[in-house]
Parts: structure tokens; sequence; C-alpha cells
């Protein structure tokens, strides 16, 4: 088989096929394990020509994998996935909470290992993705996993595994944050009297542009950005000294990116 094997096409592993499509990749040279396809993955894969759920004794091995089932099944899906790694094979698992050495006991015959942690944003192309491999990997092999992963934003390698559950309770979590800070100003417009459908309205296009001004202004810090807002005395000062102040929104998002951490390493085994 060779090539890139993408076992598990759910939401993200259909985001990093379709942004590895987008970005040049043969369908030719791609093959997908998704034991229940959804129509449109049947559909690309017509489009595009990568093989769907081969026979075991068709499937051959793979030079690049990408794991991206749900963490619970990997026990039950790495017997399906040993047959298809060689001894070059680079595994890159972006199941949140295994680790290495998880990885290890279920694919022995692997050595190099990579975990990775990217976020939603990938399914348009502008996610963020950290990164972990063992020293096995080449810098040759993390070109081709750079290649693969930056099809969906950018990436980020990262100097210890530790960091990883850090990662996704940061950005790989973070996106439901923004998410409900959205749903919150909404609510609070509404108790201003506005209506709920103009209330959500103000609230998620206010996020969508901040979040635009931040990716379009990369080298301005967001305390700047946050600054260049905030007149003195006025309206915007007035509500940042509720959100900065000691109850305010920095020390509950230290306690709830902690407590998606320690899920995090709960996860792992």
């Amino acid at each position: 088989m060779g090539g890139l094997l993408i076992f598990g096409a759910g939401k993200m592993g259909g985001a990093m096929l379709q942004g590895a499509l987008k970005a040049g990749w043969r369908g030719s040279a791609i093959t997908v394990i998704e034991p229940h396809p959804a129509p449109d993955l049947l559909a690309l894969g017509a489009a595009h020509g990568f093989v769907l759920n081969p026979a075991p004794e068709e499937a051959g091995t793979a030079d690049l994998i990408l794991l991206a089932i749900k963490p619970q099944m990997l026990d039950a899906a790495s017997a399906r996935l040993k047959p298809l790694t060689h001894e070059t094979s680079i595994v890159v698992s972006i199941l949140a909470g295994k680790t290495i050495k998880d990885l290890k006991a279920r694919l022995p015959g692997v050595c190099k290992l990579v975990r990775a942690m990217p976020n939603t944003p990938a399914a348009i192309g502008r996610g963020m993705t950290g990164v972990f491999a063992t020293p096995d990997l080449t810098e040759a092999d993390k070109a081709s996993v750079s290649r693969l992963l930056a099809t969906t934003g950018r990436v980020e390698w990262l100097p210890h595994e530790a960091w990883i559950d850090a990662v996704t309770a940061v950005s790989g979590s973070g996106p439901a944050y923004v998410f409900h800070m959205v749903e919150a100003l909404a609510k609070a417009a509404e108790a201003l009297g506005l209506p709920a459908d103009l209330a959500m309205t103000l609230a998620r296009t206010t996020v969508e542009g901040a979040g635009e001004l931040l990716h379009q202004n990369p080298a301005i810090p967001a305390a700047t950005l946050r600054q260049n807002v905030t007149s003195p005395g006025g309206t915007t000062a007035a509500a940042l000294e509720v959100l900065m102040g000691q109850a305010g929104l920095a020390p509950l998002m230290v306690a709830a990116v902690a407590a998606a951490k320690k899920r995090a390493e709960a996860l792992s085994g």
C-alpha cells in the first residue's frame, strides 16, 4: 500500500483527509479505514479515488498512518492496525490522553510514534496542532508529518510529551471555550433587553471579527489589541474592571484549563 493511511475518518480524521486532498495529495496514494463511512466520505472517495476499507488481505502496509479514532477504541483498533504497519512506518496519533507508552504497548513493532493534538478549526484550514515525536523519527520523517498536519493549519513541535496534555487543555479544547463565551455574551445582551436573535448576532460577529484581527495582525500582542479598544474611563474600561478583577476571567480560565488537563491525564492508559 505505501503512502498515507487514515485510520478513522470522523470529524477530525475527515478534516485531515480533506486537507491532504486540497493540499495536493494524490487520492491513489491514500487509504482510508472507516467502519461507518458517512455519505460525504463515500462521495469524496468517488471523486478522488482513494481506497476505502480494503479487505485485510489486500491492504498491505503504510508508510505514514494517521490514527484518528476515539481513545476508547484503541484496544480494538490495534489488532486491525498492526498488520498495516512495517518497521519504518510512522504512526501519528491524535487520540487525547493516549501516551507514547500506551501506543507502544498496542503497537510493539512500531518505533516511529507521534502524538498530535489538533483542534476543530482544522476543518476550515485554521487549526492549531501541537506535536511530539519519539527520537526514532528523522528530520525527513518529521517533515512528512508536518506536511500532513500543516494541511489543516499551524503546527508546533513540542520538546516534551508532557506538554501534550497542556496543549489539549488550551488549544484542543479551546474552541469550545470561545463558543461558550459567545453564548455568555449573547445572554448578557439579552439581559439588557435586546431580542435573542440580535443578541446572538452581536456576540457572534464581534468574536468573529476580533479573531480575524488577531489572525491578520500576528505581530501585535493580544494585550495591545485590547488596549487599542480601551479608552481610559470609557465603557470598555468599565467592563474590563470586572473581567480583569480578582474573580474575573483570568483565574476562571486557569481553573478551567487545569480541569481539562487533569482529564486528559486521566484518559491515559
